[in-house]
């Protein structure tokens, strides 16, 4: 492991540790995908341990297993259809508490989790807050079927967004990547995003989207792990304009 390697698990360790030491007894917890959420699932089983009773809602089969080899109480959404909080990565994030998620794939039970969690709390290190989204290549979940097609619909649907670069499968030939849900990860390499509610909205017009790594309005704070210690962001408030 490299220097820049330790540095940056250290940051995730100590992002995690401060998420875990949030959980409260009783609470139902969204367990999200990466190994920043593993952090906080290692300090979330130290508590287990020591007598802290949770229940956690993976998501990802890699999460789960995780989850189950800590005695980390697993239930499901069908059971607990609001969980308190989400817990989570994320690959990129802004001042306004955007993100773009999906670097593991698992942005479709991600985003499901955290949009039926009553908050969702972030985790990264200061490496991943950006003033504009799109250096992190954007995953976008498709079905299989026709995908050529499909990508040439997000083609021309990301240059009505004034946006170009490539769109690649990932894995590629002769195996490509999929997700839990059989789906694959096209990677859209923009390198800057002006407007993620815009481009949001117009690839979940394509057919064959399932889904898209662009997090907007779910975050409500983050924990931001720098070499100097743990900052928060919360979700910008709005004010109401003086009418004097």
């Amino acid at each position: 492991m490299s220097v820049s390697d330790k540095e940056n698990e250290a940051l995730r360790v100590a992002a995690g540790a401060a998420a875990a030491d949030l959980i409260e007894p009783g609470m139902v917890v969204g367990l999200g995908t990466g190994r920043t959420a593993e952090a906080f699932m290692l300090r979330l089983a130290e508590r287990v341990r020591a007598g802290l009773s949770v229940y956690g809602i993976a998501t990802s089969y890699r999460t789960a297993a995780f989850a189950r080899n800590l005695d980390i109480v697993l239930t499901d959404l069908e059971v607990y259809p609001s969980p308190d909080i989400a817990v989570d990565g994320a690959d990129e994030i802004d001042g306004s508490l955007s993100m773009i998620k999906g670097g593991g794939g698992a942005l479709l039970r991600e985003k499901i989790v955290a949009c039926a969690a009553q908050q969702m709390l972030v985790l990264v290190d200061g490496g991943k807050v950006v003033e504009t989204l799109g250096a992190f290549a954007l995953p976008i979940e498709v079905v299989d079927f026709g995908v050529a097609a499909t990508t040439k619909h997000i083609a021309r649907a990301v240059a009505a967004c004034g946006l170009s670069g490539r769109l690649d499968v990932r894995g590629g030939d002769p195996v490509p990547f999929r997700t839990d849900g059989g789906n694959l990860i096209i990677d859209a390499s923009f390198e800057r995003i002006d407007d993620p509610e815009r481009l949001a909205g117009a690839l979940k017009a394509v057919p064959g989207v399932v889904e898209h790594g662009l997090f907007l309005g779910i975050a409500s704070r983050a924990i931001v792990a720098r070499p100097g210690g743990i900052e928060w962001m919360e979700t910008p408030r709005k004010t109401e304009t003086d009418p004097s």
